[in-house]
Formats: C-alpha cells, sequence, structure tokens
C-alpha cells in the first residue's frame, strides 16, 4: 500500500502497533533497568529515501553503537533510524500520549545480530527551537528528494537525537508499523521529546513518495500507521 494514500488495516494479530500511552493506565514495573547507549558517528553510512521515509543507516557489524538494559535481556546494534511526519504541525506521530499527537518522531532500529528482534527506541518531536546537531542531515536532504535517491552520509552522532534523560520511558510489546507488520519488536518510547524548527520539519516535507520517473509527484507527508488496538497489553513504565 502507498504512504499519505490509505492506511494499512490491522492484519489480525493482537500486538500490532503503533497504540496510544495512556499515562494513568501504564504500570510500574520493578524489573525494568536504565537504558544503555554507545554510539560511534564514524559508522554512519549513508541515507536513502525508500519510499516512506528517509533512513540514516549504520554499519552494524561490531558493536559500535548499542542499546542495553530497559527490557533487553541482550546488546542490540542500531542499524538505522528514520522519523514519522505529517503535512502539518498538528499531527505526524504514530504513537500519542493520553491522545496527545506530535508533529514528528524519531525512531532508532536496533535488533540482535543474526535474529529479527527489532527493538525501536522512540522519540516525540516537537516543532521549537532549530535543532542544531539535526542540521547537517537536514542540509543532505535535498539530495535524496525522490524515491530510491541514496547518498553516502558519514560522521552523524545519533546520540544528539536523545533526549535529556533517556531513563523516564514506557515500553510494551508491538510490531513493526509498515509490511510485513511482524510482532516481534520491543517498543521503548521516551517521556521527554526533542525540539526541531518549523522550518526543518519544512525540509522533511519536501521530499517525495515518488521516483524522478513518475508522472505525478506526491509530497512525502502522513507517512504513519494508524493505530491498533491495545488488545489487553501493559504499557509498562520506567522512572528514573
Amino acid at each position: 500500500r502507498s504512504w499519505g494514500r490509505e492506511p494499512l488495516a490491522v492484519p489480525g494479530g493482537d500486538r500490532q502497533s503503533p497504540v496510544d500511552i495512556a499515562v494513568k493506565k501504564s504500570v510500574f514495573d520493578a524489573e525494568l533497568k536504565p537504558l544503555v547507549t554507545s554510539y560511534d558517528p564514524h559508522t554512519c553510512q549513508q541515507i536513502w529515501n525508500n519510499g516512506y521515509s528517509f533512513l540514516v543507516e549504520y554499519d552494524d557489524t561490531k558493536d559500535k553503537n548499542t542499546l542495553t538494559g530497559g527490557p533487553l535481556q541482550d546488546q542490540f546494534r542500531l542499524c538505522q533510524f528514520h522519523f514519522h511526519w505529517g503535512e502539518t504541525n498538528e499531527w505526524g506521530s504514530e504513537h500519542t500520549v493520553d491522545r496527545r499527537l506530535f508533529p514528528a518522531e524519531v525512531l532508532p532500529h536496533y535488533h540482535l545480530i543474526m535474529k529479527f528482534n527489532p527493538d525501536y527506541c522512540l522519540i516525540p518531536v516537537q516543532v521549537g527551537k532549530r535543532h542544531e546537531g539535526l542540521q547537517k542531515l537536514v542540509d543532505a536532504l535535498p539530495t535524496i528528494r525522490h524515491k530510491d535517491s541514496i547518498v553516502e552520509f558519514n560522521r552523524f552522532d545519533p546520540s544528539c537525537l536523545l533526549p535529556g534523560n533517556i531513563n523516564d520511558y514506557w515500553t510494551y510489546h508491538g510490531s513493526l508499523t509498515t509490511p510485513p507488520l511482524t510482532e516481534s519488536v520491543t517498543w521503548i518510547i521516551m517521556k521527554q521529546h526533542i525540539e526541531v524548527s518549523h522550518d526543518q520539519l519544512a525540509v522533511f516535507r519536501s521530499l517525495l513518495f515518488t521516483s524522478a520517473e513518475e508522472e505525478v509527484q506526491k509530497s512525502m507527508v502522513n507517512n504513519f500507521r494508524v493505530q491498533q488496538p491495545l488488545r489487553g497489553r501493559a504499557i509498562l513504565i520506567y522512572l528514573w
């Protein structure tokens, strides 16, 4: 299905994402741990417009960009991060907090080596002051305006996308929000947001879902999936 044209239907599973985080219904879990991250900007490789977002991809062959702790039993490696955003500042995020929508969200995607057990850290994005750490990426986006464009992109530090406190978070078991919608994802959702400027978000909205060869060009906006029922799942909370 085409992003921004019609939503993906519920495929019948009980662990689909995204969902709404109802703060007062979240459950404290004493078994949860602090999150521990490490990053090496030199492992950044490229940016790719894949037709639903742009992916900033990293070399994940070594333990250079890792996530441990939290609800995770193993060490995960960062392979890429991407964003979801709306056509206006009124919406854009897939997950909501007490039904509150954000203009965008950023999703670092981690995975276990040799296994398809992804983990997503979700950071809400608000419109505010210019994000200086993000500007290098924003400046490169016009080079991948069309679908299937790929350019080399080096030395981007993904830690700049994290909020000041990564250890106030919610977590739950869910799914990918793009096909194949596999129900194997551990979601970690930060309570704190980061800020980007309206002008920076406007560059995101200048990207296209379509390739240069297509006659009708479609702006890359509203690249999010509709929310899914919780179906009895618990949203766990960790407080630092």
